[in-house]
């Protein structure tokens, strides 16, 4: 069975880059919405739930609940352990990943047709009856704490969570979803069920499917999967208020490589200039090794072997971010190349040779993103948690094709603002001190 599943993924693999993809929008006789593409090619379902709110609804002073509670979710329910559930979803040949990030917990799950009702079943019996068992919670406790033991001595994840806590402060953005080795040890059982409580409930799911399975077929999966949650869970974060400025911040860390995160305030994805700034961004950071600062860091100055920027839009804050390592000696010259190269973008000048070959690869490089059917699971439901319709695959590339140098420079002088940079330094750099 397991080597059926394993051929099934290899061939979906190998599917044409190009397919088409037609999406319906399925509502099941209980009323949950879903997004579908039919493929009967193989007998093979990808199914993606999102679950809004995340770890973000962490319970005041249970910071972790909900990422422990998440990888527990697997680990036994209803009159299974956690090796009866195991055994019992390796028989189905199933696979189910959770995972519980800022905004959504997340359930992707994969199951052949012909164990399709039992694998529902048994995924059903997950979120629904976890068992949470004293001995299960404990051995993925210790896990949890050995991976914030970890990021003690991980001056990216120390740089990363300064830039966040300055970011924005009290919101459950400004503090590590995973939670702290002291909110972690003192989580109970009970603190698990209130968060299943919390964050599993029909009010905000959003769900699609891919592959063997008909739109009547999957509206009766949907009720028989997710009619029996709870209405409702506790309520969305609220929008976080951004405590950026500009200036720098040195965590102190033992290393000879400081990790620098710097970043700006951002923009929405609904944002009406987000595809300017996307191909900007494509310009100025997020080019591998054809953008200016991978140019201007790495390969003119050797200041660095990567430099990245990247827009993030978070469902409460949008950021404008980046990130690098240099070393301590010479880190507070990669920052000035980093500003300047900030303030060059600012004040336009992008070149039709840069725009048309950004153009070329995030047209280009989009239909390469389909290449099977839980990839394709995945951005369908990317895209409802985004608002965006169900064409937009269809459109996506004529608005990136439609952004001029124009829209480039007005965005460019509009949206990114040296001065605002805030640079998070995890180590001991050379010359650099904290400021404001």
């Amino acid at each position: 069975m397991r080597t059926l599943f394993a051929a099934c993924a290899a061939l979906l693999l190998a599917c044409p880059a190009d397919a088409a993809v037609e999406i319906q929008e399925v509502t099941s006789p209980g009323g949950i919405e879903a997004w579908l593409v039919e493929d009967h090619s193989i007998p093979f379902v990808a199914l993606e739930l999102r679950f809004r709110g995340g770890a973000s609804l962490d319970a005041p002073g249970k910071r972790g609940a909900i990422n422990l509670m998440t990888a527990l979710i697997e680990e036994g329910a209803g009159d299974l352990d956690a090796q009866g559930f195991a055994e019992a979803r390796e028989a189905l040949a199933a696979s189910y990943r959770f995972r519980a990030g800022d905004d959504t917990l997340s359930v992707s799950a994969r199951m052949l047709t012909e164990n399709r009702d039992a694998a529902v079943d048994l995924l059903k019996l997950a979120l629904t009856e976890p068992r949470f068992d004293a001995d299960a919670v404990e051995r993925v406790r210790g896990q949890v704490l050995s991976g914030l033991q970890s990021d003690e001595q991980n001056p990216g994840a120390l740089a990363g969570r300064a830039f966040n806590a300055l970011a924005f402060g009290a919101h459950p953005y400004g503090s590590v979803s995973d939670g702290t080795l002291d909110s972690v040890a003192a989580l109970t059982r009970e603190d698990m069920l209130d968060a299943q409580a919390r964050t599993i409930a029909r009010d905000r799911v959003v769900v699609s499917a891919v592959g063997d399975i008909t739109a009547a077929d999957l509206g009766a999966l949907l009720d028989e999967l997710l009619g029996d949650l709870p209405e409702t869970g506790a309520p969305l974060p609220d929008r976080a208020e951004m405590g950026l400025t500009g200036g720098v911040t040195v965590v102190d860390f033992d290393t000879p490589q400081s990790v620098v995160v710097f970043g700006q305030e951002g923009l929405a994805r609904d944002d009406p200039d987000f595809f300017p700034a996307y191909i900007l961004n494509q310009i100025l950071g997020g080019g591998g090794f054809s953008s200016r600062l991978m140019q201007e860091v790495r390969e003119a100055r050797g200041l660095t072997y990567g430099v990245y920027s990247y827009i993030v839009p978070r469902d409460h804050a949008e950021t404008w971010q980046g990130s690098f390592a240099s070393s301590n000696e010479r880190v507070a010259e990669a920052i000035e190349v980093v500003r300047a190269e900030w303030a060059r973008a600012a004040a336009g000048g992008v070149t039709v040779e840069e725009l048309e070959a950004a153009k070329t690869y995030l047209t280009g490089s989009y239909p390469l993103r389909f290449d099977g059917n839980g990839q394709i699971a995945d951005i369908l439901v990317g895209m409802q948690l985004d608002h965006l319709p169900a064409d937009y695959v269809n459109t996506r590339n004529a608005e990136v094709e439609a952004v001029t140098l124009e829209d480039i420079a007005r965005v460019a002088a509009e949206r990114l603002h040296p001065d605002d940079l805030r640079f998070v330094v995890a180590g001991r750099p050379v010359g650099l001190e904290s400021s404001n």
